[in-house]
């Protein structure tokens, strides 16, 4: 199952790297290398929040994840977007954009593609940190069973409880990040940072009116016998979303993972300001890696036998929305926001360990009781 999912994202990084060599020799490779795992060490957590919209889905449209989704990630975020940027901030055409961006001008240089795309660093920031700070924010307020960082989730429980919560902290936060950028930018940073909270609900809105749950069934089965036969149906495909209902999904998928590429599209040009690598490195590598890592999620029911991933992954989002929005005014490598996600996804695994080796314990003893 793993080379069957992962091989060809092998494939296509060995092929990437050949590339970058004999495009830039052995800086080139090193360079594409580095931002590909860049790019997947600042994804996990997408990795796991994809991962639980995929699983509404049905095979084709995971395989239009894996085709159509993969094209929208490479050609969309990681070439489009920074030449959009760019252009409307430089206003110039499409093709003024690309000889720029080919140019490879330093990042600090005034009038560069670079320099460009980081004096809109801003902009950008505001509107991801908003989007994922509402979706972090979403996640925590909502009730349920299961808590991974109890003394923390269960008083964001209780807040939730409050109308409009997300929108109102969100709001705060956003005016405090725009009184601390240079002046001049304010403005800017408040309309970027509201686009990207209306986005959030509209995107979230989609995401609940073609909700579906493959698994709504199971939990009001009577008998082992009937969990057992609606699993089975919907292991293949049954109850899952399909025709406009999945067309729906996939965007709002293909939108949340867009909100995570920020941080890894801005970050890139620290590295290198030459657009081909930065393509070949967070796309070819980084993005394809990544989906293939939420399809293996998806495929090997990870999210459902580790409780806490998906706590450990907002947690993380979380965290990557507070540092956008503080890069707004102040400078934060991109290896500490690469390590937090690790770190957070890393000790959701080990507790959910810990969590599955203690209910083992405690219900073997119920076991025997009942054999004998």
């Amino acid at each position: 199952m793993f080379m069957k999912t992962f091989g060809w994202s092998f494939g296509i990084s060995a092929a990437a790297l050949v590339v970058a060599f004999f495009y830039g020799g052995v800086e080139a490779l090193v360079l594409c290398a580095i931002l590909g795992v860049l790019e997947i060490s600042l994804s996990f957590d997408n990795a796991v929040v994809n991962a639980r919209i995929l699983e509404k889905m049905s095979a084709f449209w995971q395989r239009i994840f894996l085709t159509v989704g993969i094209l929208i990630a490479v050609l969309g975020m990681r070439i489009a977007f920074p030449l959009l940027i760019v252009g409307v901030t430089a206003n110039l055409n499409p093709v003024q954009a690309v000889e720029l961006a080919l140019e490879k001008g330093d990042i600090h240089t005034p009038g560069t593609y670079a320099y460009l795309l980081h004096d809109a660093h801003p902009q950008i920031a505001a509107f991801g940190g908003v989007f994922l700070l509402m979706l972090f924010l979403d996640f925590m307020f909502e009730e349920r069973d299961i808590h991974w960082i109890g003394f923390l989730e269960k008083p964001l429980a209780f807040i939730g409880r409050l109308h409009g919560a997300s929108m109102a902290i969100s709001l705060v936060v956003l005016v405090a990040s725009a009184a601390m950028v240079r002046p001049g930018k304010e403005v800017d940073v408040l309309i970027a940072g509201i686009l990207g909270m209306v986005t959030y609900m509209l995107v979230n809105g989609l995401g609940d009116l073609f909700d579906v749950d493959a698994d709504g069934d199971t939990d009001a089965a009577d008998t082992e016998a009937e969990a057992a036969k609606i699993a089975k149906k919907s292991t293949q495909g049954v109850g899952r979303a399909v025709g406009k209902a999945a067309f729906m999904l996939f965007l709002y998928l293909e939108v949340i993972d867009a909100s995570f590429s920020f941080d890894g599209v801005i970050g890139a040009f620290a590295i290198t300001s030459d657009p081909i690598i930065i393509a070949m490195g967070l796309g070819l590598i980084g993005a394809i890696f990544v989906r293939s890592l939420t399809v293996f999620l998806v495929r090997e029911g990870t999210l459902d036998e580790f409780e806490y991933l998906d706590h450990g992954a907002h947690w993380a989002i979380g965290a990557l929305s507070i540092i956008l929005l503080l890069t707004i005014s102040i400078e934060v490598n991109e290896v500490v926001t690469g390590v937090i996600g690790v770190v957070f996804i890393g000790a959701a695994f080990i507790s959910s360990i810990i969590r599955n080796k203690r209910l083992h314990a405690h219900e073997l003893p119920q076991v025997k009781q009942l054999s004998n």
